[in-house]
C-alpha cells in the first residue's frame, strides 16, 4: 500500500483499517468468503473492504449484496450486458440492475457464495468491478455520443479508457491508487453541451482552444513558460481543467478553474499528478473534510497548482480564455443521425434507471440485431444503442421493448432522475424510485407542459441523485406533520447544466412527502410555464 503523509494519531477509523490491510488484498480472499458465508466474515472485510472489488454489503437486505461495475465512458458490449443479465437473472425477484448517474451499472441481489463464478464470468468478457467503491476513483464519465456526434470536438473514449487502465492496472487493481483520503470523481467531455456535468467532479476536463504555440508534440512537454501567442499559427485543441467539485452531507461545491490548459496527450499524466497530490496530502483525520476541495481550501489554488506541476515535472500553460461549452444540455433520448453515413443512434428512456434481467437480455439482443453490439449509458440513467442503419430503423422502432423504454416520453418523465432510495440503501431517509415515478405520473395527469423539466430525487444529503443540478431537486429528510416525524424532502431549485452551469440552492425545507404533489404542481405552474389541464380546473 502506498504510504501517506500522516501519523497514526490523526487517523480516523477508516484510515486505521486501511492501514491494517489494503482493501485490494481482499481479491485473494474471495474464494474463502464464498466458502464461509457472509455471516462468518470479519465485519470490516464484509462492510468495507469488499467495496474495493465492487461488492457492497447492504444492511437493509442482509445477505443480498450490491455489485458496482466499472464502465468507462458508459460503454459496454451486448455480450457484456448478457453476462450482467445472467447474474441478475439467477436471483429471481431479488435481482435487478440500476443505471447510475455516473454512466455505470449496479447489480442487486448478489450472494457471496456466487462471487468466484461471477468474477470468472466478468473476466471472460472483459468486465471489471475493481476499485469501484470506498476511497477510490469512481467510474470515469465521458460523452455518451463520443465518436458518433458530428459536432463533437474530441472523441473521449480512448482517453477515458486510458485513465481507467492507469488507475486500475487494466482492471487488475493498482495499489498506487487504492488508498485515497476519500472517493474521487473524474469526467472528460469533448462536446459542446457538458454531457458529463463537469462542474460536480473533483477533476474535469472541458474542451478549449488555445492559439497554436510552436510544435505541440505530446502536449505539456513541448510547451515552455517562454512560449507566447506570437508563435501561434492556428488554434490548438485541448482542455481547460476544473477541480474540486463534489456533493456531500456537509458541503456541496461546484468545481473551480485551475487556470490550466492541457493537450489531450497529457490528460492521463495530469490525472495521475492530481491524484498523487490528493493521495499524499489530503486530510485523513476528518472524513467530512477529506474531499479534494478541502485540500484546495487549505493550501490555496496557487499552491495546489504548483504541487501538481511539480508532479508533472513541467508547468501548465494558462487556461484558454473561454471553453467550448456553449450548448444547452442534450438528453439524447430519441432518434439521431450519426456522423457516419446512413447510421443512427437511438436513446431509450429507462424509468429511474431500473432494469430487470429480461430487460437487459432484450437490450443486448436489440444492440446485436440492429446495431453493432454496442450499448451506452448516460448520466441521466438512460441507454443509447448506436450504429443502427437507416434500413433497419423502422423495424427497431417497432420492437415491443420500446413500449416500456420509450424514445418519446412525456416531458416530466423524460428528465426524471432518482437515486436508489430506502429500498436498498441504508443511508436513504426516504424511498425514492417508486415514489418519484408515482409523483411524476400524477403531475403529468394534472399538467400540460411545453418542455422537459429536470426533477431529481435523492434519498439523503449524500446527493447521489444530484438534486443540486436539477431544475427541481428533492432531497430526502425527516419532516414533521401533526407533531409526528414523517418522510419528507427539502426542495432545491436553480440548478443548471450545459453552458453557464450552476448549482441550485435549497428553497424549502421539510415538506412531507404526502403533501408534496400540490407543492410541485404550483412550482411547475409558476416557474416552468405548466398549465393545469381542463379536467383539473373543472
Amino acid at each position: 500500500m502506498t504510504e501517506v503523509a500522516t501519523t497514526t494519531t490523526t487517523l480516523n477509523r477508516f484510515e486505521k483499517f486501511k492501514a491494517e490491510k489494503d482493501g485490494l488484498a481482499i481479491k485473494s480472499e474471495i474464494e474463502k468468503f464464498a466458502s464461509i458465508g457472509w455471516e462468518a466474515m470479519d465485519d470490516t472485510d464484509r462492510d468495507h473492504r469488499l467495496k474495493w472489488v465492487g461488492v457492497f454489503f447492504r444492511p437493509v437486505t442482509p445477505g443480498k449484496f450490491m455489485m458496482r461495475m466499472r464502465m468507462p465512458n458508459g460503454i459496454l458490449t451486448a455480450a457484456q450486458m448478457q453476462v450482467l443479465a445472467e447474474v441478475v437473472q439467477r436471483y429471481g425477484d431479488d435481482g435487478s440492475a440500476d443505471i447510475t448517474t455516473r454512466q455505470n451499472i449496479q447489480l442487486r441481489g448478489i450472494r457471496i457464495e456466487d462471487l468466484p463464478e461471477i468474477f470468472h464470468k466478468f473476466h471472460a468478457v472483459g468486465l471489471t468491478s475493481v476499485q469501484s467503491g470506498m476511497d477510490n476513483v469512481r467510474n470515469i464519465t465521458g460523452d455518451p455520443v463520443a465518436g458518433l456526434d458530428a459536432d463533437e470536438l474530441f472523441d473521449t473514449r480512448k482517453l477515458v479508457q486510458q485513465i481507467q487502465d492507469m488507475l486500475t492496472n487494466k482492471g487488475e487493481g493498482n495499489p498506487e491508487f487504492t488508498n485515497l483520503p476519500r472517493k474521487f470523481n473524474i469526467a472528460i467531455t469533448g462536446g459542446r453541451d457538458n454531457s458529463v456535468h463537469a462542474e460536480i467532479n473533483d477533476l474535469a476536463f472541458v474542451p478549449a482552444f488555445r492559439e497554436g504555440i510552436g510544435d505541440q508534440g505530446s502536449g505539456i512537454g513541448k510547451i515552455t513558460a517562454q512560449s507566447s501567442i506570437s508563435d501561434s499559427q492556428s488554434p490548438i485543441f485541448g482542455f481547460n481543467i476544473l477541480v474540486g467539485g463534489f456533493f456531500s452531507a456537509k458541503r456541496c461545491e461546484a468545481a473551480i478553474p485551475l487556470d490550466a490548459w492541457v493537450s489531450p496527450a497529457d490528460v492521463v499524466a495530469v490525472c495521475r499528478a492530481v491524484l498523487e497530490v490528493f493521495r499524499d496530502h489530503g486530510s485523513r483525520a476528518n472524513r467530512l473534510k477529506s474531499r479534494l476541495m478541502w485540500l484546495i481550501d487549505e493550501w490555496g489554488l496557487e499552491k495546489f497548482r504548483s504541487e501538481v506541476e511539480q508532479r508533472l515535472g513541467k508547468p501548465f500553460l494558462p487556461a484558454a480564455p473561454k471553453d467550448e461549452i456553449d450548448w444547452e444540455k442534450r438528453d439524447h433520448i430519441g432518434v439521431y443521425k450519426q456522423k457516419q453515413p446512413e447510421l443512427n443512434y437511438v436513446g431509450l428512456h429507462i424509468p429511474v434507471g431500473r432494469m430487470t434481467a429480461q430487460d437487459m437480455f432484450e437490450i443486448a439482443r436489440l444492440a446485436d440485431v440492429y446495431g453493432s453490439g454496442e450499448i451506452r449509458f448516460t448520466v441521466e440513467q438512460n441507454i443509447i444503442i448506436p450504429n443502427i442503419h437507416d434500413s433497419s430503423l423502422v423495424f427497431f422502432l417497432a420492437e415491443p421493448l420500446l413500449e416500456k423504454f420509450s424514445i418519446d416520453p412525456k416531458p416530466l418523465t423524460r428528465s426524471l432522475v432518482s437515486c436508489t432510495g430506502a429500498q436498498f440503501c441504508n443511508f436513504a431517509l426516504i424511498e425514492t424510485k417508486s415514489r418519484a415515478q408515482a409523483v411524476i405520473k400524477a403531475l403529468e395527469a394534472d399538467l400540460e407542459l411545453t418542455r422537459p423539466v429536470r426533477i431529481h430525487w435523492t434519498g439523503c444529503p449524500n446527493s447521489c441523485g444530484q438534486p443540486q443540478v436539477a431544475d427541481i431537486g428533492l432531497m430526502g429528510t425527516k419532516a414533521r406533520k401533526n407533531g409526528k416525524a414523517v418522510e419528507g424532502v427539502d426542495i432545491y431549485m436553480g440548478g443548471k447544466v450545459g453552458k453557464e452551469a450552476q448549482l441550485g440552492t435549497c428553497v424549502q425545507k421539510g415538506v412531507p412527502c404526502e403533501d408534496l404533489l400540490p407543492v410541485l404542481r404550483e412550482l411547475l405552474v409558476k416557474n416552468f410555464d405548466a398549465r393545469l389541464r381542463e379536467s383539473v380546473l373543472v
